[in-house]
Order: C-alpha cells, then sequence, then structure tokens
C-alpha cells in the first residue's frame, strides 16, 4: 500500500460519513408513534407523583391560549403575558401557569452583522410559535383529587403587578413576582430572579398555606419544544448546520451525561423515568442551551414524554419532579430551581451547574476536541481574530508533526521514484500476482522503502480532522466570526475560494506524486476526480474547517515539494560520491 491509496481510502471514509449523517437527518424511519406507547409513557411520566401533572393539548386548540399551550377548558379567564427585560434577555412571561414563552438572546443575532443589516434581529430560544414551539413550565401539583384548575401548577392563572420589567441602568438584580390563591386561603408566589450579565433565571415558588388542611405535594419544572421544521429539499438541509445539529433533550445524572433525539422520543425503551440527584434537564440547540437546574442536593424524578404525537407538531417534553413537600396550615414554604437560558459557551457552562459543559457535545472526539478548543482560544485572546487563530493552529500541529509528515513525504518520494520499475514488474509477470507481490517486496526491501510509511501520518491526521469539524460546528465563539471576505466562519465560504484553493492544493499534491503508474485503472480515475469532489464536498463545509484545511495542505504541498527535491538532490549526489 503507497501514500496516495491511503489517502484515498481515508478520504472516502470521511465522505461516506459526512453523506451518512446527511441521510440520517433526512430520510431515517420516523419513529413509531401508536397511542398505546405514548399512553404508557404519559403513565410512566406520571410515576411516582402524588397527583397528575396536565398533559398539553393539541396545538392550535380553540381554548388554548397561544402562549400556554395546555389545556384550559377549565380557566377560561384571561392570561396575560408581561415583559421582562435585562441587558442580555428579553422575556415574555404568561401568567397562565407563570411560563416562559419567549426568550431573546439579545446579544446573539440571528445573523451576522453587515453594511446593510447592521443590526439584525436576535437570537430566539423560547417561542410560541407552533412550528418552533419552545418553552419552559413550572409548577406545584398536590396529591389531592381536585381539578388542575384548583392548583398552582402550569395551567393556573397568576396575577402580576405590572405589565412590564426592567433591569434598570445601575440595577444588579431584577425579580418579577407571580401570585396564585385559591379560595380556601392557599396562596403561592412565584418569584423569577433575574441577574446583570447572567443568563441564569432563579425561581422560586413560596406557599403560604392559610387554609385550614395540610398541603402536601410536589413542584416540578418542565421543557416542551417541537422539532424545528426543515428546509424544502436535502441540500439546504444539509448546508444548515442547524438541522445537521443535534435535536433533542439531554440530562446529567450526576456522573453521566445522555441525550434523547426527537425521533427517538416515543421509543419505550429510550423513555427515560429516573430518580436523579445533582443532575439537570435541558433542550439542546445549536449553540444555545435551555436547561431547568434543580438544586444538587435534591432527589428528583426526571421522567421525558412526547405530547400529541399524530399532530403536526408533535410536543417533547422533559420533566423533573422534586421530593415531597408538606406545609401545615399557617406554615410556609419556599422551592427552589435555577433556569438557563442562554448561550453554549465552552469553559464556562461547568461554573453553573457540574455537567452542563457536556452540553456541547464533540461525541467520541471529545479528546481531541476540547484541547483543539483551548488552543484557538488562546490564539484568539492574542490576535483578536477567529480566522488567523485558525491559521495559527494549523501551523503548530504542523510544527508538531513535522518529522512524522516529513516520513511520509520521504516515503511517498520514494515510492514516486520506484513506480517506473514497479510498471516494469508488473509488465514482466503480467496476471501472476503472486510473483508481482514477491518482486515488488523484495525491490522495497533493496531499496529500503516501506510502503507503510505513508499510512501512520493519515490515521493520526483522520480524528483531527473530525475534532476540528466539530469544534468549528459546534463552538458557540466561531458563530459570526469574520475572517476577510467570509462573514461567518461557522458557516460555507460564500464566493467558494477556500474550497477551490483546496483542490488547487489536491492537484498540486498529485503532480509531485503522480503514482497512477502503479495503480489499477479504477484507483487511478479515481484519484483524477478527488479534487473536483473535495472541492464539492468542502463547498458546504464550515469556513473555518476549509481555512484550516487549505492553509494545512498549502503548508504540507510546500513541505512536500521541499522533501522531494532534497531526495531528487540526495540521489544525484549518490554516484558523485561514488
Amino acid at each position: 500500500m503507497n501514500q496516495t491509496r491511503t489517502f484515498l481510502l481515508f478520504a472516502l471514509l470521511a465522505v461516506a460519513y459526512f453523506l451518512f449523517l446527511a441521510w440520517e437527518k433526512d430520510y431515517a424511519p420516523p419513529p413509531a408513534t401508536a397511542t398505546s406507547a405514548v399512553v404508557a409513557a404519559a403513565s410512566s411520566a406520571d410515576a411516582g407523583v402524588p397527583g397528575a401533572i396536565p398533559a398539553a393539548s393539541a396545538p392550535g386548540s380553540a381554548a388554548t391560549p397561544p402562549s400556554a399551550g395546555d389545556a384550559a377548558a377549565a380557566t377560561p379567564a384571561a392570561a396575560q403575558l408581561i415583559t421582562v427585560e435585562t441587558d442580555v434577555l428579553k422575556l415574555t412571561v404568561d401568567t397562565r401557569g407563570g411560563s416562559l414563552v419567549h426568550a431573546d438572546l439579545l446579544a446573539y443575532p440571528q445573523a451576522p452583522r453587515t453594511h446593510k443589516a447592521p443590526n439584525p434581529p436576535p437570537t430566539v430560544l423560547l417561542t410560541s410559535d407552533p412550528e418552533r414551539y419552545s418553552v419552559a413550565q413550572n409548577g406545584l401539583v398536590s396529591n389531592s383529587d381536585s381539578v388542575p384548575a384548583d392548583q398552582p401548577n402550569h395551567l393556573a392563572l397568576f396575577h402580576a403587578e405590572k405589565s412590564a420589567y426592567a433591569l434598570a441602568p445601575g440595577q444588579d438584580e431584577l425579580k418579577v413576582d407571580l401570585t396564585w390563591q385559591d379560595a380556601a386561603g392557599l396562596k403561592v408566589t412565584k418569584t423569577y430572579t433575574f441577574k446583570r450579565g447572567s443568563y441564569v433565571i432563579g425561581v422560586s415558588q413560596r406557599i403560604d398555606n392559610g387554609s385550614a388542611a395540610p398541603w402536601q405535594g410536589n413542584a416540578y419544572q418542565q421543557l416542551l419544544r417541537v422539532e424545528p421544521p426543515k428546509a424544502g429539499n436535502w441540500l439546504a438541509n444539509y448546508t444548515n448546520p442547524e438541522t445537521r445539529s443535534f435535536q433533542g433533550a439531554a440530562w446529567y445524572t450526576g456522573e453521566k451525561f445522555e441525550k434523547l433525539p426527537f425521533k427517538n422520543f416515543a421509543e419505550p425503551k429510550d423513555q427515560l423515568n429516573a430518580s436523579i440527584k445533582g443532575g439537570w434537564a435541558a433542550m439542546l440547540k445549536l449553540y444555545f442551551v435551555t436547561a431547568w437546574i434543580p438544586p444538587a442536593d435534591q432527589t428528583e424524578q426526571y421522567v421525558t414524554q412526547t405530547i400529541n404525537p399524530d399532530s403536526a407538531h408533535p410536543r417533547y417534553l422533559i420533566r423533573t419532579v422534586g421530593p415531597a413537600l408538606s406545609v401545615a396550615p399557617g406554615q410556609s414554604l419556599t422551592s427552589q430551581s435555577r433556569l438557563y437560558v442562554g448561550p453554549n459557551k465552552q469553559g464556562t457552562m461547568d461554573a453553573i451547574a457540574p455537567g452542563l459543559d457536556l452540553t456541547i457535545d464533540y461525541g467520541m472526539f471529545k479528546i481531541i476536541a476540547v484541547p483543539m478548543h483551548w488552543v484557538l482560544s488562546q490564539f484568539h485572546a492574542v490576535t483578536r481574530n477567529w480566522g488567523v487563530a485558525i491559521i495559527l493552529l494549523v501551523l503548530l500541529i504542523k510544527g508538531l508533526s513535522w518529522k512524522l509528515t516529513a516520513i511520509q513525504y520521504r516515503s511517498s518520494a520514494r515510492m514516486r521514484k520506484l513506480q517506473p520499475r514497479v510498471q516494469a514488474l508488473k509488465e514482466r509477470y503480467g496476471d501472476d500476482k503472486q510473483k508481482m507481490q514477491t518482486a515488488m517486496m523484495e525491490l522495497y526491501k533493496k531499496e529500503k522503502v516501506n510502503p507503510m510509511g505513508g499510512c501512520l501520518p493519515v490515521l493520526i491526521t483522520l480524528p483531527v480532522f473530525y475534532g476540528l469539524y466539530f469544534v468549528l460546528m459546534d463552538s458557540l465563539e466561531l458563530r459570526h466570526a469574520a475572517f476577510l471576505w467570509i462573514p461567518d466562519l461557522s458557516a460555507p465560504d460564500p464566493f467558494y475560494i477556500l474550497p477551490i484553493i483546496y483542490a488547487l492544493v489536491m492537484l498540486g499534491t498529485q503532480w509531485l506524486n503522480p503514482v497512477a503508474a502503479g495503480m489499477d485503472p479504477t484507483q487511478a480515475k479515481m484519484m483524477k476526480v478527488m479534487p473536483l469532489l473535495f472541492t464539492v464536498m468542502f463547498a458546504f463545509f464550515p469556513a473555518g474547517l476549509c481555512l484550516y484545511y487549505a492553509v494545512n495542505g498549502i503548508v504540507g504541498l510546500g513541505q512536500q515539494w521541499w522533501i522531494t527535491h532534497h531526495v531528487d538532490r540526495e540521489d544525484a549526489a549518490k554516484p558523485q560520491a561514488a
């Protein structure tokens, strides 16, 4: 095996891998949504809960408030939408349950800033739009037999003193109180606490039992979301980074990070129903995350559920239910939790909750991707430009692997010089493959050439390729990061300059390594089309990844040229020395 064949093999593996990912997104069979399975899921979701937590009804129901998303036939009173604005968040809170039904991330625009659009709209993380539905709910559920309207759950109608709240200049903390009270005297005050510069929202539910009977029940938190709509064709989906990223729920058990994609929610074997201490529950979106974080010392019941699976927009739920609460008449008790609504920024999430950094999931390439992201961040801290940081990363990796790749290029140059003799052996032995292989091995041994010399560098660089791919796909910092003509390094090159440069580098590599004479005709034809194939493939990759491999290819081509000519000079000098 020579270096070119090895490169061809792993290049085809890379192409196959990314094509498979795209195919899985668009054409994987939908999960079964039988009614019996959903009923079973609903039953398991309420296991251990003293009193039913009401489920969501079909979207668009006439009795459903557009922002609440839950059946409200028993609570006909009108709800109110209130706005809350801090320096980093703009939220809408529905007094129906005190649910967060809209969230704008003010520091993260939907599109890169340009001269034509200097102020693009902010990224929307929570919304009551049925096609992109994503809300955060919480409440209290009693173990009594009362109807949902008589409980302070996410269907109950709360009251707010104002319709708009804002964090004033110089103010570090903002509290928003929502109150609910029943006819018997039970009062619940739900308080959202916002802090300047923070995406963590403190949530407390204070129970004041003014009734004549003890109150017993549980506090719960839940996230509901629909699967984001896809574009109309395969190509649009493949070029959209969000559709290629993970879509679904995630949770942390205190020791292990686990995920559940939307397509597997209805599978009984994948349903979550576990008691977890020190964990959290989240819905993941590319670059952003919404997560309920219960107190770390508290054991909660975690469940997942599919709501209205046969509707046009099924809703997927992940819920945490706290331990039993008991409030005697005349007594008070407060349940605490936190909600994170914000960016998925590596290196900062674990400070919010243990394991939250894992929501930036690099999979099996984490061991490579995390250090690579750290090095990129250090280069960016110096250069203040992510494109320059990527170039410096290329130079660092090439410097560290210089001797290793030199072995590869020297082996390639030696193999190149042997091609006329290999071709002569093929002509001599014809179809006798056994004699041909024996003669070739003797030739390699005599000339001290290792035909496997080009394999090891490829084996090492391929994991680096995948690791960097996930870093550039999932790292928030590169989102909308500009470099020269490229407005967004996390999106494809708008002018396809980098893919073309990489194709030219591949052509140059083939020119320096014309080993087609040692190949069979099929391999030779494949090598000729590889530059075109990689140009097409890289045209849809993040520009940051293309930048890395274009610069890496240019440096590698220069190194190969230098070594090839050095080998030629060495061979030319041998007769003179003799």
